[in-house]
């Protein structure tokens, strides 16, 4: 009994010093995407810590010392060229030592068009430790902590984390898997009407009316913030002939009829997923669909959980459980939608079919409802 003790002991002090460790990195990799220095180092070889703070812009000790933290965690490389200097005097203190990042590694923190960029999740990560305070109250007292509490940093982290994903794939492989609602997208006339509830920075409303030009879509989010970046990101797109962003809750009702009604990794986050359903089912058109894209987590609670079932439920209560208890009977979903809560959201909205597409995607679930 003792030695199941004290491996138990010694596992979850092992698990809790590799956490710490995790955060701390984070801090660092955060840095790095906050202050522009991966898109720095991204194509610029073998650099110095002066280097990188004059390309950057930052205090050259900073420079060193992140570089030192970023080639320790096995982030960067360190460079050995032919004219490597570490050996002298000078590069003792690590000042002429140089760094490198991978193409690979670039890819991942530097490359907002790449399926792989990860690093705005950082953002998403210091957005949440920003609200933390508020986090506490709100275990104490089951209240809700305000989207807005969580700063630009979570916003802008999660816009900038999903923009890859619909500007690449929305078009390629998801509505496809539709192909009677892909069709409307598609006649010549009357145009198909598109309605995208929880739109955010508008990314997912901008790649549908860029794919589907013979479209209209409407992009509605109840986060003044998010509605006015989405209006200046279609414009800098140059599609708002064809997009309209609306600041409104979902769950409220909505006039006009569309062939598609979106949710697009949102609908864990409303307040009221049930009545937000029914509103979208209020809104189609005869003959037209509601597509919904959630966390992909596991179809049973199990404990332990694999690493994307853990990822999902870091997110849910210090954020997307916490956000939605701001309002009045919130239905408290949190990140861990799992099939059969979403098949009783929809069967209670009304819904008669729910069809979980065939869709690969590591991190999304895309279901279909049909009245």
């Amino acid at each position: 009994m003792a030695d199941n003790l004290d491996d138990r002991r010694d596992d979850v002090a092992d698990q809790v010093f590799h956490a710490i460790l995790g955060a701390q990195e984070t801090i660092h990799l955060y840095l790095g995407h906050r202050l522009g220095l991966y898109r720095a180092l991204a194509g610029a070889g073998a650099v110095t810590p002066a280097d990188l703070s004059a390309r950057a812009g930052i205090d050259q000790r900073y420079a060193r010392e992140w570089l030192e933290q970023q080639a320790v965690s096995g982030i960067l490389d360190v460079a050995h060229d032919t004219d490597d200097t570490d050996d002298t005097e000078e590069a003792a203190d690590g000042q002429t030592r140089r760094y490198r990042l991978s193409a690979g590694a670039a890819e991942v923190l530097a490359d907002p068009e790449s399926l792989y960029y990860f690093a705005p999740v950082t953002a998403i990560a210091a957005g949440i430790a920003q609200a933390l305070p508020r986090i506490v109250d709100a275990f104490r007292t089951g209240g809700g902590v305000p989207y807005a509490a969580y700063g630009t940093d979570l916003k802008n982290g999660i816009a900038a984390a999903n923009r890859p994903m619909f500007r690449r794939q929305l078009a390629a492989d998801w509505i496809p898997a539709l192909p009677d609602i892909e069709r409307r997208l598609r006649r010549a006339g009357p145009p198909a009407a598109v309605a995208d509830l929880g739109c955010g920075s508008g990314w997912s409303t901008i790649a549908l009316a860029s794919a589907y030009p013979r479209a209209v879509v409407d992009g509605v989010d109840l986060d003044p913030a998010s509605i006015e970046d989405a209006r200046h990101n279609a414009a800098d797109a140059g599609v708002t002939d064809r997009v309209r962003f609306m600041l409104q809750d979902a769950a409220k009702a909505m006039t006009g009829k569309y062939d598609l009604v979106t949710f697009f990794e949102t609908l864990h986050d409303m307040a009221h997923p049930v009545e937000a359903l029914r509103t979208a089912r209020a809104m189609l058109a005869p003959g037209g669909a509601v597509l919904v894209g959630d966390e992909r987590v596991a179809e049973t609670f199990t404990a332990p959980g694999d690493d994307l079932e853990r990822f999902n439920y870091g997110w849910s209560a210090p954020h997307c459980l916490a956000a939605a208890l701001t309002e009045p009977g919130a239905a408290g979903t949190g990140t861990v939608l799992r099939p059969g809560t979403l098949r009783r959201y929809a069967n209670d909205a009304g819904f008669g079919e729910v069809t979980i597409l065939p869709i690969e995607h590591e991190l999304w679930r895309f279901y279909r409802l049909d009245p």
